[in-house]
């Protein structure tokens, strides 16, 4: 029999994996908070007429279809669809898909439930999402979004909010970032200006590439959908210059785009939420880059990439504005933005650099040893005892060597381990060992509290 296994781009997690995870969720988890937003959850499961047309013709063919239930072949048989053609066939024997982001079914949930909400609407969202893409290094095919939106204000103060959460989250996690910020209007502005709005979404793809490829591979990807070598060569100069001042690479773009009312807009909210960055009291590493597109179609202003530094993995956290994605749902002028964490990148991330507190990877902070049942009836009350007191505990399961109960308790990376024998019991003093510094003390149950309290909070 063949040893099982899950499928491809999918993965089991073990304790000590499902530690650092659930670090990375409880902190962005605390900081979303901290600013205000509120949780909600969608199913795993859409209907794929919320889905599809909301990520682009490369989105839609990266969704993950679940066949309707029963005989889910008889109504494409009675309607003679064409069996060879599987777009065709998808319709009569699929209605629903695993979600693809968190975002399109966030919109789709504040249209069916305007009523009961209070705008502007701040939600966080920290759930798995499905794509049928190629797996590699950093990416998957199941893995864990953390979302924050705002939805029902165009306030560029929330740009500004997201910006300083996002430093905060990266702060508090360790990871040296740099925020990357463009704005779509800005794309849109060099489209209008060389001619090519109607080639807009295929500039945007092209660009988009341009962290995993060449200029020269861009610049073939402009010419094959039609554009002309004089516009690509404007587009490669806007997106070739170097300046490290955010605000002088803004004006030379202002002086290449002026013609463009969209264009200068884009311009106009950019240094706004620079503005707000510089005033912030934090320091936001943010840098704005011509090169950034975000090739989802439903961006409209602000867009966001985080990149770690010192690190070959790709963004680990992106977003931007999106002013009517709840418009596809008969709810027009809707404004929004919002931000993602890609907890599985960022789990690679912190791993890579050893970034894990060592605390977090212990079950329990004691063990007490077994020395036999008689001993551990005894010591049972004060097991709970700890436990009430916030100190994870557990009673090793049999009355083994010490050796062996020790090893297990080191394996475990358990702090403290409590060893009470008959002799202990009657003078009322346990030993307490310290697992990481070998040191022993012998105290009463009342101070082995204390003590380990005291140690947990520093």
């Amino acid at each position: 029999m063949s040893k099982p296994s899950t499928p491809k781009g999918m993965r089991d997690f073990l304790p000590v994996e499902m530690a650092g995870r659930n670090h990375i969720f409880n902190t962005i988890k605390s900081t979303f908070q901290l600013f205000g937003y509120q949780p909600i959850e969608t199913p795993a499961m859409e209907l794929l007429s919320t889905l599809i047309g909301k990520y682009g013709d490369e989105g839609d063919k990266l969704l993950y279809k679940v066949l309707n239930s029963g005989d889910f072949l008889s109504s494409a048989i009675e309607a003679k669809a064409n069996i060879n053609d599987s777009r065709t066939l998808s319709k009569f024997i699929s209605e629903k898909g695993l979600k693809y982001d968190l975002t399109v079914p966030f919109a789709r949930f504040v249209v069916e439930h305007y009523n009961n909400l209070i705008f502007p609407f701040k939600r966080y969202q920290i759930q798995p999402v499905w794509r049928a893409d190629r797996p590699q290094k950093g990416r998957y095919r199941e893995f864990y979004q953390c979302d924050a939106d705002v939805i029902g204000s165009d306030s560029l103060l929330y740009e500004y909010e997201l910006l300083e959460l996002t430093a905060s989250v990266f702060r508090k996690l360790g990871i040296d970032i740099i925020i990357k910020i463009n704005n779509r209007k800005i794309l849109s502005g060099i489209a209008e200006i060389i001619g090519y709005s109607d080639k807009f979404t295929d500039i945007t793809i092209a660009i988009d590439k341009l962290d995993k490829t060449s200029i020269e591979s861009v610049s073939e990807d402009l010419l094959k959908v039609g554009l002309d070598h004089k516009s690509i060569g404007f587009i490669i100069k806007i997106l070739s210059f170097q300046e490290t001042d955010n605000l002088k690479k803004l004006e030379f773009i202002e002086t290449n785009i002026s013609g463009s009312e969209t264009g200068l807009k884009g311009i106009s909210e950019l240094k706004e939420v620079l503005k707000y960055c510089a005033h912030s009291g934090q320091t936001i590493p943010v840098e704005t880059d011509m090169t950034l597109a975000r090739g989802l179609n439903y961006y409209t202003g602000t867009i966001i990439e985080v990149k770690a530094n010192n690190v070959e993995i790709g963004s680990i956290c992106g977003g931007g504005r999106y002013d009517d994605l709840t418009g596809v749902f008969g709810m027009p002028g809707m404004s929004g933005v919002g931000i993602s964490f890609g907890a599985d990148r960022i789990y690679d991330v912190m791993k890579m650099l050893n970034l894990f507190p060592e605390q977090i990877t212990a079950s329990s902070v004691v063990m007490i040893v077994n020395f036999g049942d008689e001993e551990i009836l005894q010591l049972m009350p004060f097991a709970n005892k700890l436990r009430q007191n916030g100190i994870s505990t557990e009673i090793y399961p049999a009355n083994a060597k010490l050796k062996k109960q020790f090893s297990y308790a080191s394996d475990k990376n358990i702090e403290f381990v409590i060893v009470a024998g008959k002799d202990e019991l009657s003078s009322g003093k346990y030993g307490l060992k310290n697992m990481r510094t070998s040191e022993q003390k012998s105290m009463s149950p009342i101070e082995i509290i204390d003590f380990i309290k005291t140690k947990i909070s520093e």
